[in-house]
C-alpha cells in the first residue's frame, strides 16, 4: 500500500495508478492529491502498450464528446442575443484595460466555468481566477477577484504562515515553510508554439489588473506559484 505502507496492496487507483489496502487508505490517498479516482480517458498511452482497449475507450470517448458538444450548441441560452452582448462588452472593457480577452467556443470547460464579470458602476473587473500550486499538486479556484487587489493579498489565504486557513496550510507547506522572498507567480503566455513555452513573471506587490496589461488572456487568468529554487522546468520570458 502507497498510503500506510503497511499492508498489502488489494486496489489500484483507476486515476492515478496508486495502491492501496483498503477503503480507508482509498480515501486518504484521494484527499492527500485530490483524486477523484476516475479513469483519465486523455491519458497519454505509449503506442508499444496500445491495445484494442485502448482504441475502443478512445472512440467511445470521441462519441460522449460529439453528443456534449451537440448538445451544447443546441441550448438556446448560448445563441442569445444578451449573451453575445455581455461578452463584447467583456472583450472590450478588457481591450480599454491593454488586456487582450479571448472567449473560446461553446462546449470548451474554460467557457462554462468562467464566472468573470464586470462593474460598470465601479468601472472594476470582477475576474475568475485559478491558483495553481505544481510543487503540492494543488489547485484552488476564485470567482469575483477584484482587479484592484495585489497579488499578495489574492495569495495570503494560502500561503501566509499567518492567516492561511489551516487546512490549506498543511497541505502547502512547502510553500509556507519557505521565505516569501522565494515565491515566484508565473502565468503561461499564449499563442506559443507547443515546444517553447514561456511564462511572465509577475510582481506579487502590485494589483492583479496592472499584472495583466498586455498579456492575453484565454477566458480568466491561470497563475502558477512556484518557488524559485524548484522551477527549473518552467522558463521565464527573456531567460
Amino acid at each position: 500500500c502507497e498510503t500506510c505502507s503497511k499492508e498489502a496492496a488489494k486496489y489500484r487507483c483507476p486515476r492515478c495508478m496508486k495502491y492501496s489496502c483498503s477503503l480507508l487508505c482509498v480515501k486518504k490517498h484521494k484527499l492527500a492529491l485530490s483524486c477523484n479516482g476516475v479513469r483519465d480517458k486523455t491519458a497519454f498511452v505509449p503506442v508499444n502498450e496500445f491495445t484494442d482497449l485502448n482504441l475502443l475507450s478512445d472512440y467511445r470517448f470521441l462519441e460522449d464528446v460529439g453528443r456534449t458538444a451537440d448538445a451544447a450548441a443546441r441550448h438556446c441560452i448560448v445563441h442569445s442575443p444578451a449573451t453575445k452582448r455581455l461578452l463584447y462588452c467583456l472583450r472590450n472593457k478588457a481591450r480599454g484595460c491593454n488586456i487582450e480577452l479571448k472567449t473560446l467556443p461553446v462546449g470548451f470547460t474554460k467557457r462554462r466555468e468562467n464566472s468573470t464579470t464586470f462593474n460598470s458602476m465601479e468601472n472594476k473587473f470582477y475576474w475568475h481566477l485559478k491558483l495553481i500550486f505544481p510543487h503540492c499538486h494543488a489547485e484552488y479556484t476564485l470567482k469575483g477577484v477584484p482587479d484592484d487587489k495585489t497579488l499578495a493579498d489574492i495569495l495570503k489565504p494560502y500561503i501566509d504562515p499567518v492567516e492561511s486557513d489551516p487546512v490549506v496550510c498543511q497541505r502547502l507547506k512547502i510553500y509556507t515553510a519557505s521565505p516569501q522572498s522565494d515565491v515566484r507567480i508565473l502565468m503561461k503566455i499564449e499563442n506559443r508554439n507547443r515546444n517553447s513555452v514561456r511564462y511572465n513573471e509577475l510582481d506579487a506587490s502590485r494589483s492583479l489588473l496592472d499584472n495583466l496589461k498586455g498579456k492575453v488572456i484565454i477566458e480568466y487568468p491561470t497563475l502558477f506559484v512556484v518557488l524559485k529554487t524548484l522551477k527549473n522546468d518552467m522558463v521565464v520570458l527573456g531567460q
